[in-house]
C-alpha cells in the first residue's frame, strides 16, 4: 500500500509522534493505521510523544575538554528531581562524551551511543523514567587550551552551569579561574566587536534619551553618551570586566599577566530562556490523589 502523506499526517495527528516515525510506523504495518498506532507503543514512541509537548526547563549541562577542545551540552528534564537520577545522569555523561566526536547539534542527535542513536537514546529514557527530556543546546571550543567549570554540579562534570574557555597559550590553571568569573558574572560577549549591534544600538538610544532629559547642550550630550558607552561596555564584555579574583584587573590585563589570550567563551545554564510554567504544587497533588 502506498504510504500517503494524508496517512503519514493522520497517524501523527493520532500519536503525537514525529513525521519520520509516523511514515516508518506505516510502512513497517503496510499502511494499517491500527497496527501503525500498536507498533509505535511497542517501541515506546507513542508513550513518549504523549510527554513530548510537557515543558522541560530543567535538567543538567554536561561539559567535557581534553587536547585543545571542549564541549558543553544542555540536556533538559520536566523537574530537578530527574536531574539527581543516576539514570539521567548517566545518559547526560554519554551524550557530552559523544558531543567531542561530533561539531553540531544535528550531529549529535545522530551520533551513536551503544547501536542507538542519541535521539532514540533520549526517546527510551523518556519512556523509562517517565518525563519529557530533550537535547536543547550545544556548543563547541577549540584552542591552544581549552579550560572547563560546573556551577553546582550534580555530578563529575556536570551541573546547572556549564562554562568553557579557550585560550591561546599554556594554561596554569588561570582558564579555571576565568570560567569561574563567566558562571558568576555571565558576560554577554568577548569583546566590544563581539556584542550583538542590535544590543548597542538600543543601549544608546537609552542613554541617549536619558542624556536628553539632562537638557544639556548637545556637544556635552555626545560626551555624556560616549562615557557611559564605555561604561557599558566595561559591565558586559568578558575581556573589558573587573576580574573576580583581583578587580584591580580588567579579564584582558590578568590574562596577560598569565601569560595567556583568552580567544572564545560559552556559557550554557539549565533552562536559560525557556519560559516555565508555575505549578500549584499543593493543587497539583490534590488533583493527582484525587484521580
Amino acid at each position: 500500500m502506498a504510504i500517503t502523506a494524508a496517512l503519514v499526517k493522520e497517524l501523527r495527528d493520532t500519536s503525537g509522534v514525529g513525521m519520520m516515525d509516523a511514515k516508518r510506523a506505516l510502512t513497517e504495518t503496510d499502511g494499517d493505521m491500527e497496527a501503525a498506532i500498536d507498533w509505535l507503543r511497542t517501541k515506546g514512541l507513542a508513550k513518549a510523544a504523549k510527554k513530548s509537548g510537557r515543558t522541560a526547563a530543567e535538567g543538567l549541562v554536561g561539559v567535557s575538554s581534553a587536547d585543545g577542545v571542549g564541549v558543553v551540552v544542555e540536556v533538559n528534564s520536566e523537574t530537578d528531581f530527574v536531574s539527581k537520577n543516576s539514570e539521567f545522569q548517566g545518559m547526560v555523561s554519554a551524550i557530552t562524551a559523544a558531543a567531542m566526536n561530533v561539531s553540531d547539534i544535528d550531529g549529535l542527535l545522530a551520533a551513536d551511543l551503544d547501536g542507538k542513536s542519541v535521539a532514540e537514546t533520549v526517546t527510551a529514557k523518556v519512556v523509562t523514567i517517565g518525563e519529557n527530556m530533550n537535547v536543547r543546546r550545544m556548543a563547541r571550543l577549540s584552542g591552544d587550551s581549552v579550560a572547563s567549570y560546573v556551577h553546582n554540579a550534580a555530578a563529575p562534570g556536570m551541573g546547572n552551569i556549564g562554562v568553557l574557555v579557550a585560550m591561546k597559550g599554556t594554561d596554569n590553571g588561570f582558564g579555571h579561574q576565568v570560567a569561574m568569573h563567566v558562571a558568576a558574572i555571565n558576560p554577554a560577549s568577548l569583546s566590544e566587536a563581539d556584542l550583538d549591534p542590535a544590543v548597542v544600538e538600543r543601549e544608546k538610544n537609552i542613554l541617549t534619551e536619558q542624556a536628553r532629559e539632562s537638557g544639556k547642550p548637545e556637544n556635552i550630550i555626545e560626551n555624556m553618551i560616549k562615557g557611559r558607552m564605555n561604561k557599558f561596555f566595561e559591565e558586559v564584555t568578558l575581556l573589558n570586566q573587573k576580574f573576580v579574583i583581583n578587580p584591580d584587573l580588567t579579564v584582558a590585563q590578568a590574562a596577560k599577566e598569565a601569560g595567556v589570550e583568552i580567544t572564545g567563551f560559552v556559557r550554557l545554564e539549565v533552562g536559560d530562556g525557556i519560559e516555565k510554567k508555575v505549578e500549584d504544587f499543593a493543587a497539583e497533588v490534590a488533583k493527582t490523589i484525587g484521580g
